[in-house]
């Protein structure tokens, strides 16, 4: 990963010789942040004692300047480079979100400088195209022969569109059945440009969702149920989180136990075990829970009915089932082992 850096790094003096006043040259590295932060059009105005307006022509002067010198083979560092490039871009899926071509690039978190610095050389590289972020998209480079800016843009609103339509998350092999790509990880590296979607657990779906998404505790425990989809006291589901892939995993037990109390979405159904609402489970006492399946209940029933009613909603002992069903004021035993509402 050295020899890449070097190569690229070869590859943005190159170009960068190309351009002949130092005022020039200066404005283009403010821009891209090639040698700190990136400046707006104002800061470099100000700096130089030139109009926003003027600075946005100077630059745009300066990238056709460039793009004309790498079409002409001008500048023999560009090939290089380029071929690096383009042969990550085709193992990630011909397109990729900057920041992970980068990392794939370097080897590493890249720093600011490091991906500015490939997003400027893929800028005027007659092999290469790039998307510029905005609220929309983030900041991607792509193989010009795959498609231009327009077309990127444009297969990821059809991506957005597909998951949007389907009003739930959606995995990789869902999509490809939707679309007509070589291969699903080309639908993945499309995806990931869009600051409107978000991936969880190989789930795809809007980035307003929770499932794919969680900000907040409540959303991250209803993640972990709903991927288990089964039952689970509150210390695992803790445990989980932990070892989960969310951004923000450091929370207590006693945080889990809380918000677990406070969202209906939660049903206590035994002793620290919590289940969905949305798997058919209900709030209530075992009391209320022994009421409720005899009064759906047309005829009396037997002990062992109720208790088999009650455990496929509680996980309790059948024990305090069998007292809660003693309880006179509630239930009437009406036979030997039948039993109806009192």
């Amino acid at each position: 990963m050295e020899q890449n850096a070097e190569i690229l790094k070869n590859a943005i003096s190159g170009s960068l010789k190309i351009i002949d006043q130092e005022r020039e040259r200066e404005i283009i590295s403010r821009r891209f942040g090639l040698e700190g932060n990136k400046e707006t059009l104002e800061q470099i105005g100000e700096m130089l004692s030139i109009t926003r307006e003027r600075v946005r022509q100077l630059e745009k002067a300066i990238l056709i300047r460039l793009q004309i010198s790498a079409e002409e083979n001008q500048i023999p560092e560009l090939a290089a480079a380029e071929k690096i490039l383009i042969r990550n871009l085709t193992e990630m899926g011909r397109v990729a979100k900057l920041s992970d071509l980068a990392d794939k690039v370097y080897g590493k978190a890249a720093t600011a400088s490091e991906k500015t610095g490939i997003y400027f050389i893929a800028t005027f590289s007659k092999g290469l195209t790039v998307v510029e972020e905005n609220d929309r998209y983030n900041a991607a480079v792509g193989i010009a022969e795959y498609g231009d800016s327009r077309t990127i843009r444009e297969r990821v609103d059809e991506v957005v569109k597909i998951i949007k339509d389907n009003k739930a998350p959606m995995a990789l092999d869902e999509l490809d059945d939707k679309l007509n790509y070589e291969h699903p990880d080309h639908i993945k590296a499309v995806a990931s440009i869009s600051k409107l979607l978000a991936t969880l657990n190989n789930l795809w779906g809007l980035a307003k969702w929770p499932a794919v998404n969680p900000k907040n505790i409540r959303d991250k425990i209803f993640v972990i149920l709903e991927s288990k989809k089964e039952p689970m006291h509150f210390s695992d589901i803790a445990k989980e989180i932990k070892e989960s892939n969310f951004k923000r995993k450091n929370v207590t037990i006693q945080a889990i136990h809380n918000e677990l109390i406070k969202d209906a979405r939660f049903i206590l159904i035994g002793r620290g075990i919590y289940a969905l609402s949305s798997w058919g489970y209900k709030k209530g006492t075992i009391s209320e829970i022994i009421k409720s399946i005899l009064e759906k209940s047309s005829t009396p029933m037997t002990r062992e009915e109720v208790v088999k009613q009650v455990l496929k909603v509680r996980k309790v002992k059948e024990t305090t089932i069998l007292l809660n069903l003693q309880n006179k004021k509630l239930f009437k035993k009406v036979d030997k082992n039948l039993y109806t509402l009192a």
